[in-house]
């Protein structure tokens, strides 16, 4: 899936994220939530940066950063920004937002299935923190058409996602 992301030329690529993101924006959990989670995304994952621009300073937006074996959000501020862990921009706030706080999250990954199935990076993160006692969001997984796949590989520990947004 990686491989088929980049191969996606950059001008396909802008224009299937803004789909994608247009499809989240349309979502009625995502329209009456006053906190939001989204990501920055690396170079395979649909383009963040626009839907960052567009709704900081309108809802309150978190972002992720990893800390060791553990995922925790922070508010998001462009100038805050900086490269952490696996080279992904991530924020330099002091203190994380509570897991109950969160609305609605915006949930990347390398392929989902229509029910809600997801496959991550391998280290579980966002599995562990949507477990959370008190995690209570509104999960949206966010993927190109064709990471939408039949079927995958489920474990008792993985979270699934209420929808799935392709922008088709």
């Amino acid at each position: 899936m990686k491989r088929l992301n980049l191969a996606l030329p950059e001008a396909e690529r802008a224009e299937a994220s803004a789909r994608l993101f247009a499809a989240v924006e349309r979502l009625t959990p995502f329209i009456e939530a006053r906190t939001v989670a989204l990501f920055a995304s690396l170079p395979d994952e649909p383009d963040t940066a626009p839907l960052l621009a567009r709704w900081y300073g309108r809802k309150r937006v978190l972002v992720p950063r990893v800390e060791g074996d553990i995922m925790q959000f922070y508010d998001y501020a462009p100038e805050q920004m900086a490269r952490g862990a696996f080279g992904i921009a991530e924020p330099q706030a002091v203190k994380a937002v509570e897991p109950s706080q969160i609305d609605f999250i915006l949930v990347p990954g390398t392929a989902f299935t229509a029910d809600g199935a997801r496959m991550g990076r391998g280290r579980g993160y966002y599995d562990k923190y949507m477990s959370q006692s008190g995690f209570r969001a509104f999960k949206a997984g966010v993927c190109y058409p064709h990471q939408l796949v039949g079927e995958l590989p489920v474990e008792p520990h993985d979270v699934r996602v209420d929808t799935v947004c392709t922008g088709r």
